[in-house]
This record gives structure tokens, C-alpha cells and sequence, in this order.
């Protein structure tokens, strides 16, 4: 990891590079296609904050966060979160601390909008990524979210 790292809009200009980005293949069926999130930050544009990864002019990675969700779902307003929605390293760019340079970006996001609290979601097992969220502080909050363990990251 260099110290050029940040991150970039997501643009016309960039949005080709974007979608060609892949995680490891062994880690696809962990984590949706960049060009997914692009179309749920279209469907959801007021809560998706889609962002690119770049190691200087390098696209090395994608994440996109939510803000302000109703994880509920109920419309009360109750239970409002903030997050980590999709996280995807390139393949050949993974072990760099890219990933905890995206998951520190967010978690900067988040408090510069008055949020205490980060959360994520992923999938359990061996082959999954709980081992970087764990390292990261984040704990599970024995909630699920479909088929996902839901962590929470307290931003203090």
C-alpha cells in the first residue's frame, strides 16, 4: 500500500474500469459484481454512497456504504444504520491494506455525519471474510440479515 491512496467517484469517464473490476474467483459467490452495486446505488441512490479505490491513478478496489437506512423496515425510524454495504478488492491487489483503507474511509464518512456506529454484513464460513471484520473490531450482533451475520464497529 502507498501512501497515494483515495477514493474517486464513480464517473463516466471511470465507470467501464469499474465494472471490470474482480475479486478472486474462489470469492465470487462472497460478494456481488461491482456492476450490481452500480445498479442498486442507481435503485437506492439516496442511502448508496458508491465509491472507487484507487492507489494513485490505480483502480484497485470498489466499496459502497448506506446511510441512514431503516433497517427495520418498518418506517418507524427506530432502528437507523449506517454502513459497509459491498466491499470488493481486485483479485491480483488483495493483502495491501486496501481493504482497511476502504473500511476506514467509510467509518470516517459515517462519524462526519454524526454516526457513532459502523455495521456490515457478511457470509459465514471458512472461505468468508469474518476473519478481516473480526481484526478490524468489528463484533457480531447475533442479528442476521438474509443469510448474513450482521457486525457492528463502534466509532466512538
Amino acid at each position: 500500500m502507498t501512501t497515494s491512496l483515495r477514493l474517486a467517484e464513480v464517473t463516466a469517464g471511470n465507470v467501464d474500469a469499474a465494472i471490470g473490476l474482480r475479486v478472486r474467483p474462489d470469492q465470487e459467490h462472497l460478494v456481488a459484481p461491482v456492476v450490481k452495486s452500480l445498479a442498486e446505488a442507481y435503485a437506492h441512490g439516496e442511502v448508496a454512497w458508491p465509491r472507487l479505490v484507487c492507489d494513485g491513478e490505480r483502480l484497485v478496489g470498489f466499496l459502497m456504504a448506506f446511510l441512514d437506512i431503516d433497517f427495520a423496515g418498518d418506517g418507524t425510524g427506530r432502528d437507523i444504520r449506517s454502513g459497509l454495504w459491498r466491499l470488493n478488492i481486485a483479485a491480483g491487489e488483495q493483502g495491501r491494506g486496501y481493504g482497511r483503507f476502504a473500511v476506514g474511509c467509510v467509518a470516517g464518512e459515517i462519524r462526519r455525519r454524526g454516526g457513532t456506529r459502523m455495521y456490515v454484513t457478511w457470509h459465514p464460513g471458512d472461505d468468508g471474510p469474518e476473519g478481516f471484520y473480526l481484526g478490524l473490531g468489528f463484533r457480531p450482533t447475533s442479528e442476521t440479515s438474509g443469510d448474513q451475520t450482521v457486525g457492528v464497529l463502534e466509532l466512538g
